[in-house]
């Protein structure tokens, strides 16, 4: 039966897992580096004296991955051709986002900051399309070697899902811009070398229109790292910042004046079908490691996977991961072909149920494999430590949730879609 959605890329995938298996197995087990992947991840990763930073070994360790990745011609897989990629289509990234996940922690496709064999790039796709000649030079090649790094800061310390109203403010002096505001959740503040802060440079609070993107250099006068925010899952890269008379040349602009939020949201759809199949990759493997716990466990003279109590809940999540699954394939499909607006409310559909299921998959996990599940000797509290972030991140479930019954209800996208 044609289903419209397109087959997988099996050679694509085939490929991917025998040079994980030659160079990033390898690198993953050299030099002790399991330390940064077993029950000491967290301190190993962690920098607590410097204010819960990623380390430095850690950070060099996830570069040298990107390096053997990029001479692979893997890295730069969704990057234009034009930067040495593949175009890939958010079908084919979909499904390699998932499959990654699928094979559970590891150095190919670990969970801090995303970085994978694979590359994820949505800061470079906003630079490619929205800047200048000057602005690409600078920050595409760059970002993908790691010479250059694009924090986002559009989230404050009370402002995060309603944006347009924003207190940062951009005010022209001559030929210059005068920053000045806070941010919050500037991912990737410890290495970056530029902020993308957005400000509000015309029109009134709760207005999209108005609002301005500006690349901002971290050394800039007036910009300081206040601190980064310690959370759930260690490390942290999420920084606070503040801009205090902080001047930039029109030259920073990325996109248009007054139109920021457009370029904050043109990467948006992509990101989130791509972090959903993600989440239900993670899902799939506690999933399967439980089922196979429990036809090893023997208790009372019989295996786990004997009992209802074991067999209804893992049968419940099989059964709508099996269902995500055609959801995020499809409308990833359907993002290579149409309107994004056509198809908002299906990404919002796929990503809150994604990432609900992979908090509730590691949750079970944790539950069937008993006190080891618990400890941090198995993967599944990192899996859930890591993954209940993007409940809230990547467009808190309630956005989402509201997206999709606006679609439901009439009130946008023009009613429920057959």
């Amino acid at each position: 039966m044609d289903t419209g959605i397109p087959a997988e890329p099996h050679q694509l995938l085939d490929d991917l897992d025998a040079f994980i298996e030659r160079e990033i197995v390898p690198l993953q087990a050299q030099d002790d580096n399991e330390r940064f992947f077993d029950h000491r991840r967290e301190w190993a990763r962690t920098d607590f004296e410097a204010g819960g930073t990623p380390r430095e070994e850690w950070h060099e360790l996830l570069m040298e991955m990107r390096r053997r990745a990029d001479r692979a011609g893997f890295l730069r897989r969704d990057l234009p051709a034009e930067l040495g990629g593949h175009d890939a289509t958010s079908h084919e990234m979909s499904v390699i986002r998932e499959y990654l996940a699928h094979r559970g922690l590891g150095l190919h496709n670990d969970l801090q900051d995303e970085s994978s064999v694979v590359g994820n790039f949505p800061s470079l796709h906003l630079v490619w399309k929205f800047g200048t000649d000057e602005q690409k030079q600078e920050f595409t090649e760059h970002q993908i070697t790691g010479e250059r790094g694009l924090a986002f800061g559009l989230t404050e310390p009370d402002h995060g899902s309603d944006a347009t109203w924003m207190e940062t403010t951009a005010t022209r002096d001559g030929d210059d811009w005068i920053l000045n505001g806070e941010k919050r959740w500037n991912t990737g503040m410890h290495i970056a070398t530029h902020d993308l802060i957005f400000a509000r440079t015309s029109g009134e609070p709760g207005h999209a229109r108005g609002i301005t993107a500006f690349i901002v250099p971290a050394t800039a006068p007036g910009f300081s790292v206040d601190g980064f925010r310690w959370t759930l899952n260690m490390p942290t890269d999420h920084a606070d910042v503040s801009l205090r008379d902080v001047r930039v040349p029109d030259s920073a602009i990325l996109g248009e004046e007054g139109r920021g939020l457009e370029v904050a949201q043109t990467f948006v759809h992509e990101n989130r079908v791509r972090q959903a199949a993600s989440s239900l990759g993670a899902a799939q493997h506690c999933i399967d490691r439980s089922a196979a716990y429990a036809r090893e466990r023997v208790t009372f003279g019989q295996p786990l996977a004997t009992r209802q109590a074991i067999q209804w809940p893992l049968v419940e999540l099989h059964t709508e991961a099996t269902m995500l699954r055609l959801l995020i394939r499809d409308t990833a499909a359907r993002l290579d072909h149409a309107e994004h607006m056509a198809v908002s409310d299906r990404v919002s559909m796929s990503n809150y149920r994604a990432n609900r299921l992979v908090c509730e998959a590691a949750d079970r996990a944790m539950q069937i494999h008993g006190g080891m599940g618990y400890s941090r000797h198995l993967p599944f509290e990192h899996i859930y430590r890591h993954h209940r972030r993007y409940r809230i991140t990547e467009g808190a479930e309630e956005i989402q949730i509201r997206k999709v019954a606006g679609h439901l209800f009439g009130f946008m996208g023009g009613g429920p879609k057959r």
